[in-house]
This record gives structure tokens, sequence and C-alpha cells, in this order.
């Protein structure tokens, strides 16, 4: 329940991001569920693989190439998903990084609600 729910959440900050960026393009609110479930495979299976071949530059760049791995994962998506278009990879480095703060943002409250919650119990 608690993956759906972020998977919604995620799709709502696909949706504000796409409405923020010039370059990045989701055609309805399926396809921003569509892309953010996508993002989130991408991140539990292809992610950790590529982090663990390029340790030498992130570690030379201070974690910063991070966000270059965050940028093909999102380039992934675009080839999977149909509806969903990013046009650079500058844009999908953008989406990347302005998508994680509103996701970030938008599970603010459920996370005031679950420590709460988890407060009350003691």
């Amino acid at each position: 329940m608690k993956y759906l729910v972020k998977i919604i959440i995620s799709s709502f900050a696909v949706l504000i991001t796409s409405w923020l960026l010039n370059g990045v393009h989701v055609t309805n609110y399926i396809t921003a569920f569509l892309v953010a479930f996508v993002l989130s495979l991408l991140n539990i299976f292809i992610k950790p693989i590529l982090v663990m071949l390029t340790i030498p530059v992130t570690m030379f760049t201070l974690g910063l190439f991070l966000l270059v791995i965050n940028a093909i994962i999102v380039l992934i998506a675009t080839q999977i998903v149909h509806g969903f278009e990013v046009n650079s990879f500058w844009d999908a480095l953008v989406f990347s990084v302005i998508q994680t703060i509103v996701a970030y943002l938008l599970q603010l409250p459920e996370r005031y609600y679950n420590r709460k919650q988890s407060k009350n119990r003691i």
C-alpha cells in the first residue's frame, strides 16, 4: 500500500514537473502514473548497476555524477513509456532534480501523518 501511495505522489510530481519545464511533455495522468512506475522500477534494478560501474567517476566528481545517472534513467524511461517525451539530456537532468524536490514536498504531509501515528502508539 505504501508503494502505491508513493507511486501516486510521484505521478503528481511528474505532472507538476512537466508543467514547469518546456522540454518535458506528458500526455495525461495515466502516462504520468506509468512514468512514475517505470522510474521506480529503473531506480530499483538499473540504477544500482550504473552506480556500481561508475564509482570512480562518482568519487572524482564528489557525487555529482549521480545527477547524470538520474538523467540517464529518465532518458531510458522516455524510450519505454509512450507519451512521455524529454527533448534533451539537460532537460532530463533538470527534470530529475525538480521531480525529486516536488515529490519530496508532496510526501511531507504523509511523512508527518506517519510520524504522528507512530508517536501515538507509544
